[in-house]
């Protein structure tokens, strides 16, 4: 439906003010509802909503992609400290004058739960404690977005150096991890100094709304209404049980290919085999082209909607300095569209990059004919679910990166990619686990977790305990601030847990497509088409899954990703 302020192709709202947003805000506030009006309104604010998110996106996105281009943070800042704390009073009135009124939108049953928390949470006194959190985000990706690396004379970035960690040459490999380590350890002080800052204001963020810690406010701005904090704890121990035997038994295995004594940080992702990593393309153009052949045989419409993307330059996706590290999908709400963000080192990751990035964006496209901001924007769905959308089309994708299929790789280096696919899915969860039972230790501690001397010991600690077949003797500083490098843990707080939730949601929809690969990809896309409107057991249910984090649940992904490497291992080996 066409929107309500301005026209889908038509981008003059992007230089709006709160001067411009207030008019309407004020005829939404002063409306009397209804029975036979209440759903024109909630299209209306919709609409004005989705003009303020699509405003902050793509300043957002600009911060990212020119992390040193002062006009771009003068006007990122500009509108959260200007626009955005007005626009979010203003909807604090509206969302009281739909909750007094005590009617029920047609079909916003779980949107409506969500907005009455939203409602219950909101502070006017941390507005500008948010701004202040904001700014020290982008000073995050900043500090981190700056670092670069002298390799042979020459100046890279870390997505730069990422290559060199898959050449055979034991001796290069170890190089380039002391040349990284070093250069990211000079920040040390700085990076502790800046998560100092962070915590503290987060901490009395919390305070101000009355809760105890960090941990209880964000669970609820996070509407995990489906699981608690101790589910999390369970699924911690399942992964301690389950998954770090499977991962020493494929380190194991490295181990006796590459004949070392020990797995070092260096050799955890080369390619054991000794042959030579692989490059799946010469050229961005090559790159893209590839992948719409491949999602085409995913499923057509995604081959339409990936070209819409490649037509209308909503991919960035070349590496250069000054660009904030990671890759994400995010959508401009207004235009219904997504913008993918990575940087390529021409590498077999950047494959499965943008896969991962094009299910969020391909998530982003199905859900964009469900009417309400609420329904289908990023902010209100459950990134527990976001995620089996990007996980799932890595590996449902994955059997069309043959040359056979217009892809990628021949039918013995699609072995090998899918090897490193799966062992890397195996080597995630420990990693999700200590990610997140740090975090929340960090929020049960936080008379002591602003230290950041503090947070490297319980970092050591918990990376023992879920990482112990990779070998950092004499290597402490590295590992003890590893977690510097996790953005998340600065700029997303809390946000992991969903990442390893996905991940078995996703080794399940994989399954069922070894099972009936048209039945799963058609649960698949209809679970997308449901956006927000229905809860995490149920999107699950609909996409072939379980939403269980139980031992026994987790086996049986891993007893098949474990299969799966032994077949393809003795596939290579013929």
């Amino acid at each position: 439906m066409e929107n309500v302020f301005v026209k889908n192709d038509n981008l003059d709202f992007l230089n709006w003010k709160w001067i411009d947003f207030a008019p309407h805000y004020e005829k939404l506030a002063a409306s009397h509802l209804a029975e036979n009006n209440v759903d024109r309104w909630l299209k209306e604010w919709s609409d004005l909503i989705s003009i303020a998110d699509e405003i902050y996106t793509r300043l957002f996105v600009a911060t990212t992609q020119y992390t040193s281009d002062e006009k771009i943070e003068n006007a990122f800042n500009d509108f959260i400290e200007n626009v955005q704390p007005e626009i979010k009073k203003a909807d604090q009135k509206l969302k009281q004058l739909l909750i007094q009124s005590k009617l029920h939108p047609t079909a916003f049953e779980l949107p409506l739960k969500k907005l009455i928390t939203e409602y219950s949470l909101f502070s006017e006194v941390n507005l500008p404690l948010l701004v202040e959190e904001q700014k020290l985000c982008t000073e995050y990706n900043k500090l981190i977005g700056g670092i670069t690396f002298l390799w042979n004379g020459e100046e890279r970035t870390s997505t730069e150096m990422f290559p060199l960690f898959l050449e055979p040459d034991r001796a290069i490999r170890e190089k380039a991890w002391r040349i990284t380590t070093e250069g990211r350890l000079a920040k040390r002080a700085e990076l502790n100094e800046l998560w100092g800052k962070l915590l503290r204001l987060r901490s009395q963020i919390a305070k101000n709304q009355g809760f105890d810690n960090f941990r209880s406010l964000s669970w609820l701005q996070k509407f995990r209404f489906d699981y608690t904090p101790e589910d999390c704890m369970t699924f911690h121990a399942a992964i301690e049980q389950v998954v770090v035997p499977a991962v020493k038994r494929v380190n194991q295995r490295r181990q006796a290919k590459l004949g070392v004594s020990t797995i070092r940080p260096w050799d955890n992702m080369v390619d054991p085999n000794g042959t030579e990593p692989l490059k799946p393309f010469e050229s961005a153009d090559e790159f893209l082209s590839k992948i719409k052949t491949i999602l085409a045989q995913v499923d057509p419409t995604f081959r339409d909607h990936y070209q819409q993307m490649i037509d209308e330059d909503l991919l960035d996706v070349a590496a250069r300095k000054n660009k904030a590290p990671g890759a994400y999908s995010l959508g401009y709400a207004v235009s219904r569209k997504p913008f993918i963000f990575m940087s390529s080192s021409g590498t077999h990751e950047d494959v499965q990059t943008m896969l991962h990035e094009g299910g969020h964006a391909m998530h982003e496209f199905l859900r964009q004919k469900l009417e309400y901001f609420h329904d289908r924007a990023e902010n209100y769905l459950p990134f527990e679910f976001a995620e089996v959308a990007s996980m799932s089309m890595e590996l449902i994708a994955a059997p069309y990166t043959t040359k056979q299929h217009g892809g990628f790789y021949t039918e013995q280096e699609y072995a090998r990619s899918t090897i490193t696919q799966l062992e890397d899915m195996l080597k995630f969860w420990p990693y999700m686990a200590l990610v997140d039972h740090f975090q929340h230790w960090i929020y049960e501690n936080e008379a002591i977790s602003w230290d950041g001397e503090v947070c490297e010991k319980k970092w050591a600690e918990l990376w023992d305990r879920y990482m112990p077949s990779i070998d950092y003797s004499g290597l402490e500083d590295a590992k003890n601030t590893y977690w510097h490098r996790q953005s998340h843990i600065f700029t997303s707080p809390l946000y992991y847990i969903e990442y390893g939730m996905a991940q078995l949601g996703a080794a399940q929809v994989w399954a069922n497509s070894l099972v009936d690969q048209k039945g799963a990809i058609t649960a698949y896309t209809d679970a997308l088409k449901l956006g927000s409107t229905v809860g995490l057991p149920q999107l699950f249910e609909t996409a072939g899954a379980d939403f269980k984090f139980d031992a026994a649940t987790l086996k049986r992904s891993i007893d098949l990703i474990e299969k799966t490497l032994l077949d393809l291992e003795e596939k290579l080996e013929k």
